[in-house]
């Protein structure tokens, strides 16, 4: 099967973005990925380091895979296993404390996360049986 590749890396990852869900969009951009970038401000928080890493390699690891598939796709699930699954088991064991910020955001956090990965496991799995839509 042949692909057709947009000569512009760019408008090739805009088109592919585009062609997602309307729902999917709004997730990654109104929230998922502001999000996981906030735990930037908590990095002088208890563990504030480890979240910051955890929630932000998953992310910044998918963009070379973008731009070599000059597309987004299911391989863009695998990076965040091993950093997603980790980071909500570390807060889980740190029992945030939802009367203050920092535990509002962790909360918040682990609960899109965790929302994300259901996805990102089925993507996975498909990724693993073939599918690299």
């Amino acid at each position: 099967m042949t692909t057709k590749t947009q000569p512009n890396i760019l408008l090739a990852l805009w088109t592919s973005f585009n062609e997602l869900p309307l729902w999917v969009r709004l997730w990654m951009v109104l929230w998922l990925i502001p999000l996981n970038i906030t735990s930037l401000c908590f990095i002088n928080e208890p563990m504030g380091v480890w979240v910051a890493v955890l929630a932000n390699v998953a992310m910044l690891l998918n963009l070379p895979i973008m731009f070599r598939e000059r597309r987004l796709s299911r391989t863009m699930a695998l990076p965040h296993l091993p950093f997603w699954t980790p980071l909500v088991i570390l807060i889980f064991w740190m029992v945030p404390d939802a009367s203050t910020l920092y535990g509002m955001f962790l909360i918040a956090l682990a609960a899109t996360n965790i929302f994300s990965l259901v996805f990102d496991y089925i993507d996975a799995y498909r990724w693993a049986k073939g599918d690299r839509g």
